[in-house]
């Protein structure tokens, strides 16, 4: 059956496809914000400890599951069922994650639009186009439907090539192509005045806040979100994995490269807002918090890109182009959760089901943006606050509760005869029962009453 739906050619497709689902917008302008917010190296300590005791456990739930039913989410959870009830819970799951995967793209198209038109327009200012790079900076219904409906149509056609051929093959360009223009934004905004100044807020710890149920909380909820859980992605990508694949090493390569770009663009944004700031830019909020997310990235960088002349224009557009391929990695795997499900429950060749279903969500974000006040806070918070979580419980018990943990071990051993002596083993079916819906459960309740 692996073969027949596709699979992955090698780990390092995989690893590049798998971290590029993870490595998203929040990555770049959350992660940072939060952690000069919540404590500075605390939170980034919190942070990493939580990485890998919460969110690679959680990961590995999804990567398991994935891989034995080699199928979507829905098939998936019913497969790991024995009884009639919980195959049917399962299967509603599943159903529930691919209309929340699509939902998330749905706002996330909008936003990666907004990255295009902030990448072209620097490139337009280059060439003296004034008038056009104002209008794609500006706020409007015709630029905005335009640039989301190119953003899908990328997706789509990425999506419609396969999973070698499509998914694996433009994960595999586009992440080192990330990485390589992360770090040298990094570089070149350590080069300016005041960038000490944010680097000393990232890295100097407030041990006071260490141990805050608030730091400890906000610090959850990134690692949980930062590595794409509870909506099938990563189940996806795990049923497209080969059976000889070392299930452990391969899910702990993605977290390490998910948590390594995290916190490199942590060395890029909090420098970069205090380079802002000592070019006379406001990066404070009138109670005193750092100005973050979408105000951040869209208001306070490009005042400080005007600062910067020429440089200015370059470095904006080379931000932007940064921020649109990490939306794009994302968005792949996004659409790929509902064309899965279509394609092996409906019998759709794949590039029918992958045009019916981009269009879906593109028409989707569309009613979005013309009703943008109402429903676009309304649509990340039901999807990001509420949903993730929740699917994110539910995949940890099935891998730990409905689904006999002989049977979960065979699986795992497949690529690895000997993880039954190994630590993993040791820790992660405990762990996955008792710890993590736990810990979820406890990002679910800060998310109501916080």
């Amino acid at each position: 059956m692996a073969s027949s739906r596709g699979e992955f050619s090698s780990r390092f497709g995989f690893v590049m496809a798998a971290a590029g689902s993870a490595v998203g917008l929040g990555n770049i302008w959350g992660f940072p914000t939060q952690a000069a917010s919540n404590g500075g190296a605390a939170f980034l300590l919190v942070y990493l400890v939580l990485a890998f005791t919460l969110a690679y456990p959680a990961l590995m739930a999804e990567l398991i599951i994935g891989r034995h039913a080699h199928a979507n989410a829905v098939n998936a959870l019913r497969m790991v069922s024995s009884a009639p009830i919980s195959r049917n819970i399962g299967a509603t799951v599943g159903i529930i994650g691919f209309i929340v995967a699509s939902l998330i793209l749905s706002f996330y198209a909008i936003v990666a639009g907004w990255m295009i038109a902030f990448c072209l327009s620097s490139l337009a200012q280059l060439f003296g186009m004034q008038d056009f790079a104002q209008w794609l900076v500006s706020f409007g219904m015709p630029r905005n439907i335009l640039f989301m409906c190119a953003f899908m149509v990328m997706t789509v056609a990425i999506i419609s090539a396969g999973v070698r051929d499509g998914i694996e093959r433009w994960s595999a360009r586009l992440m080192p192509l990330l990485l390589v223009t992360l770090v040298l934004l990094v570089l070149y905004v350590f080069t300016l005045d005041g960038a000490m100044e944010g680097l000393k807020v990232y890295l100097l710890p407030d041990f006071d806040r260490a141990l805050s149920p608030k730091l400890i909380i906000a610090a959850m909820g990134s690692a949980f979100f930062s590595l794409s859980l509870g909506v099938g992605t990563m189940l996806i990508y795990g049923s497209y994995i080969s059976d000889e694949e070392n299930l452990p090493v391969v899910g702990g390569l993605v977290t390490l490269v998910d948590i390594s770009i995290a916190v490199l663009a942590g060395f890029l944004v909090l420098p970069a807002m205090y380079v802002a700031l000592h070019n006379g830019v406001e990066i404070y909020t009138a109670t005193g918090a750092l100005i973050s997310e979408d105000t951040l990235i869209f208001t306070v960088l490009p005042e400080l890109f005007k600062t910067m002349g020429l440089a200015g224009i370059v470095v904006s557009f080379t931000f932007f182009f940064l921020m649109a391929i990490a939306a794009l990695t994302s968005s792949i795997s996004m659409l790929e959760v509902p064309v899965a499900y279509v394609i092996e429950e409906h019998g759709l060749g794949r590039k029918l089901a992958v045009c019916t279903i981009g269009a879906a969500i593109a028409v989707t974000s569309a009613t979005i943006l013309l009703n943008f006040e109402t429903l676009f806070g309304f649509v990340i918070a039901f999807t990001t606050r509420y949903s993730q979580p929740l699917l994110g419980f539910m995949f940890c018990i099935y891998a730990g509760w409905v689904w006999h943990r002989d049977k979960v071990l065979q699986e795992v051993r497949k690529g690895s005869p000997e993880v039954e002596h190994s630590l993993f083993w040791k820790i992660w079916p405990g762990y996955v029962r008792f710890v993590c819906p736990v810990i979820i459960l406890a990002i679910f309740a800060q998310s109501l009453w916080g």
